[in-house]
């Protein structure tokens, strides 16, 4: 089968940082689906991956996590899925990613894809929507349909979690939505999802918050670039107040958190699947929540930009702009 991978990592202009190889079909193990990709979205996690970790096994490393496609084959334990199902999904960390022709997945983190899109369409939502629904519903403990009154700064809000955030934050709450973000176009991108107010994380936060109204926010969503915004965080952050992080942060200095309580949660939609939590399924019951949204019309698909077929010219291309970090949205591809 066709798919693409790498030998070493190496920086994206290289052109055999990412290369088109032949591989074996992978076989599905017993609560595995055997999946036909159709299109996949490519995220910060690809490139850092990429551009750190060598193959583990085997001569190449194959990326990939985000997933549309339709089920070939099913293990011998599945119960939830049959051949012909069209599905969506994000992945798992510690296997091979889906930027091949066939992929196997475990059918927990599986859910039957929107109909309402197009495998591309569909393609950018699995990881940031688990994301997104992760940090606010478990890690920050927001009440659905709650929180009233209440106020969350997502810093990055016109990348893909915070496209996902933005929208699931103002459907399926009643907090106060301020989102980050330093262009025009990226500004427009975040009010047209739903965000009250945005401002500039390349201006003082506090400043800017207390210039709509707001003293000190209750909750910040950290996406991108948190080591630098750090500082300015905690001093927009009100007293016992919340910091989800997604992002690496090395180095961490938790001790300017203590003076104002504020709580440090991060947020890993891999860990699941990774530890074969209990309650791994919880994600494939995402996916099916987000779906259902999505038909109903609440929430929108997130593509910035379709780059073309899935190849290893097109995804290094995807790969050079996201750690551009001018990227819109998700960037996608489909057919191979």
């Amino acid at each position: 089968m066709k798919a693409v991978g790498y030998r070493q990592p190496l920086p994206i202009e290289h052109p055999e940082s990412l290369q088109d190889i032949e591989l074996p079909v992978p076989r599905p193990g017993p609560r595995d689906l055997l999946v036909r990709v159709r299109a996949v979205s490519v995220n910060p996690v690809d490139t850092k991956v990429r551009s750190s970790s060598p193959p583990a096994a085997g001569p190449f490393k194959v990326l990939g996590w985000d997933a549309v496609g339709t089920v070939e084959a099913v293990g011998s334990a599945v119960s939830s899925f049959q051949v012909g199902d069209r599905v969506y999904y994000a992945g798992a960390i510690d296997r091979a990613g889906a930027n091949s022709e066939l992929h196997v997945v475990d059918e927990r983190i599986v859910a039957k894809a929107p109909q309402s899109l197009d495998d591309a369409q569909a393609a950018a939502l699995p990881l940031t929507a688990i994301t997104a629904c992760e940090l606010l519903f478990d890690r920050l403990r927001v009440a659905r349909n709650g929180n009233e009154g209440r106020s969350l700064l997502v810093i990055g809000g016109a990348g893909g979690v915070g496209s996902m955030l933005i929208q699931l934050a103002r459907r399926l709450t009643r907090l106060k939505v301020i989102a980050t973000a330093s262009r025009p176009a990226s500004r427009r991108w975040c009010l047209d999802l739903g965000a009250h107010d945005v401002i500039d994380h390349a201006q003082p936060l506090a400043a800017q918050l207390r210039a709509i109204g707001i003293d000190a926010v209750d909750m910040v969503a950290a996406l991108t670039q948190t080591p630098q915004h750090y500082a300015q965080i905690v001093e927009a952050l009100a007293p016992q107040g919340q910091l989800a992080v997604i992002d690496d942060m090395e180095g961490l200095d938790v001790m300017k958190l203590k003076s104002k309580s504020i709580s440090l949660h991060w947020e890993l939609m891999f860990t699941r699947a990774l530890y074969q939590t209990a309650d791994m399924g919880e994600q494939g019951r995402l996916l099916a929540e987000v779906a259902a949204l999505v038909d109903a019309g609440q929430l929108r698909s997130t593509v910035g930009e379709h780059l073309g077929r899935i190849d290893a010219a097109h995804l290094r291309r995807a790969h050079a702009l996201i750690e551009s970090g001018r990227a819109v949205g998700k960037i996608v591809l489909s057919g191979f």
